[in-house]
């Protein structure tokens, strides 16, 4: 009899799917009211002879039974890991996800490139506000009261502040004008920074990034600028005998003036830069105006000095390659991907502008 309940507690047990079924076997085969405890109970009406027996028959039951819930239970335990552990399974092997990184906007690369040539001539870089009055932006450089940049329609102006007209300013000269007063001479400076006009199309947008630098010395001259400007065109569009060509014009603020044009190429609508017979307008400059100085509290019989200016949008799309000038600042992740920079390769004369 003894021989078919083991066979049968141990069938339980090894067919208890989990650790709540094989409880509910212990506690049938040797919980209090459990089937091998009862018999355990009926030993005392056996005679010694036949008490010591059968106690050492139930004994050896009991034994086997409790080893093998035991047994079952660090099984079912081991079953129960080895899912979890499937289930949160991390194949190694898969490929990670790219890491996202960054780019450099065109315009502060160029401003980078810029800022790296001009530092090799001994300029410093100067900044100043983007909101400036009426005459750091117009009075100080000799633009006259019925000039055209002064019109609505060309400048942002803000709401009346007092004796002040202030405005978002049209260009950074005037960087130069704060610097002329703030500093004697002798100065070398480039100003680059945010300008702002009402204009809106494929070339121009109501903001935009010039450069502008200036040079105040005692005998700064027209060939200096020229030497200045020659060597850094050749150096940012990285063509050693690019040709330069300075063309007489108008500016209020310096005299003589000149729009400068280096020579290209636009055959088959694409544009080379070279000694190719044509010509491209990419910045203005000129000598000091005398007025400029003597508004600015510099003697214009003792010093004189240089200016030029040029859009940083402009000289990124040349020689980038950026077809439409809006799409600099429209914020798409594929143009910046395509146009950007590694973060890491800062321009320098020495290791190269663009890698």
């Amino acid at each position: 009899m003894l021989d078919a309940l083991k066979d049968e507690l141990l069938s339980q047990v090894n067919a208890a799917g989990d650790l709540a079924a094989l409880e509910e076997v212990r506690v049938t085969a040797l919980g209090k009211k459990g089937r091998i405890t009862g018999f355990m109970k009926e030993l005392g009406g056996l005679s010694p002879d036949e008490r010591r027996e059968r106690g050492q028959q139930l004994n050896a039951l009991k034994d086997e039974i409790a080893a093998a819930i035991d047994g079952r239970k660090a099984d079912l335990a081991r079953a129960h890991l080895e899912a979890r552990l499937q289930a949160e399974r991390i194949d190694v092997t898969l490929p990670v996800r790219p890491q996202t990184e960054g780019r450099i906007h065109p315009i502060s690369q160029t401003i980078d490139e810029m800022v790296a040539i001009f530092a090799e001539m001994g300029f410093s870089v100067a900044e100043g506000p983007d909101v400036e009055d009426d005459f750091h932006n117009f009075t100080a450089l000799n633009f006259p009261p019925g000039h055209p940049a002064r019109d609505m329609h060309d400048t942002f102006y803000l709401p009346d502040a007092g004796e002040k007209k202030m405005l978002l300013r049209t260009h950074t000269s005037p960087v130069q004008v704060r610097t002329m007063l703030n500093k004697k001479p002798p100065i070398r400076i480039i100003a680059p920074g945010r300008t702002y006009r009402s204009d809106y199309d494929m070339t121009h947008t109501p903001m935009f990034h010039q450069i502008e630098g200036l040079v105040i010395d005692e005998a700064t001259h027209m060939g200096h600028l020229k030497g200045c400007l020659i060597e850094f065109c050749r150096a940012f569009f990285d063509v050693d005998d690019l040709p330069l060509r300075f063309r007489p014009s108008f500016f209020p603020f310096t005299e003589p003036s000149a729009e400068v044009d280096i020579g290209c190429s636009r055959k088959g609508g694409e544009l080379k830069l070279g000694n190719y017979g044509d010509w491209l307008e990419i910045l203005g400059c000129g000598m000091v105006h005398p007025n400029v100085l003597e508004a600015c509290g510099i003697d214009s019989t003792r010093y004189q000095g240089f200016a030029f200016g040029m859009g940083i949008e402009r000289v990124a799309m040349l020689k980038y390659g950026i077809p439409d000038l809006r799409t600099f600042f429209e914020a798409d992740l594929r143009w910046l991907k395509h146009y950007g920079f590694v973060p890491l390769d800062v321009p320098s004369m020495a290791q190269g502008l663009t890698r």
